[in-house]
C-alpha cells in the first residue's frame, strides 16, 4: 500500500471544481437576489388602480407625490380612532374596543401593545395618573398600564 508523502489536511486542501462553484455562488447569489428583488419592487403597481403600465420611482415627480393622499395603515387608523374616542369615553370602554378590534382583525395584534401604551399616556393627560391607572387591565400584555407609568414618570 502506497502512502502519500504530503499530508492532506482540511485546511490545506483547496478543493475541486464543486468547491469553487460553491464559493462563486455564495458571492454572486445574494447580489443577484437583492437586485432582482429591488427591480421587482419597482415594477409592482402600488397604486391599486388597474393600470397596464407600471410606474417606477423615477416616473413620479415630487409634486405628484405631495398632492396624492397617502393611504394609512390600519393600525394608525385604529389608534387615531381610539385616541379620539378616549376624549369622550372612559379608558375602560376604549380598551374594550381595542380588544374587540384585535379579536376581529388578528393582524392588528402585533400593534396592540403600542396602541394601548399610547392610550395609557393620553389617559394620564386627561384623567391624571391615579385615575388612569384604575382603568388598567390585561389588554395587550398590560401595555396600557406601562403607558400610564411612562407618562407619570
Amino acid at each position: 500500500m502506497k502512502h502519500s508523502t504530503t499530508p492532506q489536511t482540511r485546511r490545506g486542501h483547496r478543493g475541486g471544481p464543486a468547491r469553487r462553484i460553491g464559493r462563486t455562488l455564495a458571492l454572486v447569489l445574494p447580489v443577484f437576489l437583492v437586485l432582482s428583488g429591488t427591480l421587482a419592487v419597482t415594477r409592482v403597481n402600488w397604486t391599486g388602480s388597474p393600470s397596464s403600465s407600471a410606474l417606477t420611482a423615477s416616473d413620479v415627480s415630487s409634486a405628484e407625490v405631495s398632492t396624492k393622499t397617502v393611504s394609512r395603515a390600519p393600525q394608525d387608523v385604529l389608534r387615531d380612532q381610539l385616541m379620539g374616542e378616549l376624549q369622550e369615553e372612559n379608558p375602560g370602554v376604549v380598551l374594550t374596543h381595542l380588544q374587540q378590534a384585535v379579536t376581529e382583525h388578528p393582524s392588528l395584534a402585533q400593534h396592540c401593545s403600542g396602541i394601548a401604551r399610547a392610550l395609557g399616556q393620553l389617559a394620564v393627560r386627561i384623567y391624571g395618573a391615579s385615575r388612569a391607572q384604575s382603568y388598567a387591565r390585561p389588554v395587550c400584555d398590560t401595555s396600557f398600564a406601562s403607558g400610564v407609568l411612562a407618562a407619570h414618570s
